[in-house]
């Protein structure tokens, strides 16, 4: 029975369906286990700088699971985007923690202008990636030694998986599901949630 567990990074000025996207779409997938019972395969958790209380975008208020100092071992990490991450790209103790978790978990990934984060901390160098459409040339401007592509949903760099602006982050979410468990379960995941999604478009 395979089962990851995944941390998602809140910030203040994250923005909402980044975050809340990739948590519903790993919350509600189940899988099937030998003997025939389902279980759920992601164990999905938050985390903030100093586990207090942040404030999304437009006014919405989350409350961590952890602060750095607490959170547990992860074996994939989300880390999303929003207007935030432009001031976020300055905190020293941030793009540290990031850096220092990707030497820890299995995958990370970003959604939006969460890749600013990851190229912050030289781990998008020579590696592709993408995110929102109207940061793109900001990002090969700021980063150029990051392969930007655009008019894309996800870029997959095997332990890297950067996702497009907002909703895009539910297709990286998808294609981890697909890459993990296999079409069928993210079909049946899709169904649960009433989602539409081509997932001939995506690679078990």
């Amino acid at each position: 029975m395979n089962r990851w567990k995944v941390g998602i990074l809140l910030f203040d000025d994250v923005e909402v369906l980044d975050f809340a996207g990739p948590f519903e779409v790993f919350a509600v997938t189940t899988a099937e286990q030998e003997q025939g019972e389902t279980y759920s395969p992601f164990e999905v958790t938050t985390i903030s700088e100093d586990g207090r209380m942040v404030t999304a975008r437009n006014g919405l208020k989350v409350m961590p699971d952890y602060s750095f100092e607490s959170a547990p071992p992860y074996d994939l990490l989300v880390i999303p985007g929003g207007m935030g991450t432009r001031s976020l790209v300055k905190n020293k103790t941030v793009i540290d923690w990031i850096g220092n978790r990707f030497g820890e978990v299995q995958w990370m990934t970003s959604v939006c202008t969460g890749a600013f984060l990851l190229a912050e901390a030289g781990l998008l160098d020579g590696k592709r990636a993408t995110t929102h459409w109207a940061s793109i040339e900001r990002m090969r401007d700021t980063y150029p030694a990051v392969k930007v592509e655009e008019g894309v949903k996800f870029v997959d760099e095997d332990r890297i998986v950067s996702s497009a602006g907002i909703s895009a982050g539910i297709h990286m979410a998808f294609h981890m599901v697909v890459r993990l468990l296999g079409k069928e379960v993210a079909k049946e995941t899709a169904r649960t949630m009433e989602y539409d999604i081509d997932l001939d478009y995506f690679e078990s």
